[in-house]
């Protein structure tokens, strides 16, 4: 653990020039986890509706959990799971990837001895200084609007949070704080910058919701979603490239089983085809488990 509150102060900052020294060294106070997550409810998939902000809820099938059951790590030290649903890389409340980080390090999980530091955020923060919308706050007024629709134009009235300002440096200067922090506290550790599935393949227009297996909610004008997500994908691939990190695609591991797919890899609302409980738009334990053998194939042996 961390001796010092001056140590804690200056790390919520993130200084990272000030605080890192010029060559790394080994943490003094453990060895850390041998696998680290950090995200949002695409990584914890957990959910509860009465839930608060200050909750951090996880599923048992979400993916930090097969991969921990795949690489031997679960329920021991060498797993520590930090993501929480409704986290964001930056957030005014709840949970943000700079408050996960200082959390998964008060527990003691960099050090030496960790080899991933796994990272999968960017769709519930608010991009551009226009208007403040994010995905969840957009789903009313924009993707289920069926009278004004979700096209393109919809970030410019503030229906839906900008993807206009969604670029490769907007998104590398958000976390580029953080890999310099675990570049330094877990200096052998690959960070890999988790994508997200498919949801809808890139380039169309119309998006939908299968309720109970029997039929969708289709709205015909969700190009305003569809390049949100198009562009989510593109900022975190040159994010990565331009971090020096690793990205996983987890688009083309997924791609045919999004929401409007015969066979969907992600939940809909009682969709008995996926997981008939599971949290909506987020992923299925099958999806999850496509996505922990990605990473146990590539980083995990």
């Amino acid at each position: 653990m961390i001796g010092s509150a001056a140590r804690w102060a200056g790390a919520l900052a993130l200084a990272v020039a000030a605080l890192v020294p010029s060559a790394p060294a080994a943490r003094a106070d453990g060895d850390g986890s041998a696998l680290v997550v950090l995200g949002d409810s695409f990584a914890a998939n957990g959910f509860r509706w009465e839930a608060d902000a200050e909750e951090c809820l996880r599923g048992e099938t979400s993916w930090p959990n097969q991969l921990s059951r795949l690489t031997g790590t679960a329920n021991t030290p060498d797993f520590l799971d930090r993501s929480c649903s409704g986290a964001a890389i930056e957030s005014d409340r709840g949970y943000s990837l700079v408050r996960e980080t200082l959390d998964a390090d008060r527990a003691g999980g960099f050090g030496p001895r960790t080899r991933m530091v796994a990272i999968q955020f960017g769709l519930n923060d608010d991009w551009g200084t226009e208007h403040r919308a994010t995905l969840w706050t957009s789903l009313i007024p924009c993707v289920f609007n069926l009278a004004d629709g979700c096209d393109r134009d919809a970030a410019a009235a503030g229906r839906i949070t900008d993807f206009r300002a969604v670029t490769g440096p907007a998104y590398a200067a958000r976390i580029g704080d953080v890999v310099r922090y675990l570049r330094y506290y877990a200096p052998n550790a690959r960070i890999v910058l988790v994508g997200y599935p498919e949801l809808f393949p890139s380039g169309q227009d119309s998006v939908c919701l299968n309720i109970l297996g029997a039929g969708a909610f289709v709205q015909p004008r969700g190009g305003g979603l569809i390049e949100y997500l198009d562009r989510i994908d593109a900022a975190q691939r040159a994010a990565a490239a331009q971090l020096g990190i690793d990205f996983l695609d987890t688009r083309a591991l997924t791609a045919g089983h999004g929401l409007c797919s015969a066979a969907p890899w992600l939940n809909g609302v009682l969709d008995p085809r996926a997981d008939p409980v599971g949290l909506p738009f987020h992923p299925s334990a099958h999806g999850d488990a496509v996505l922990a053998a990605a990473l146990h194939e590539r980083y995990g042996r």
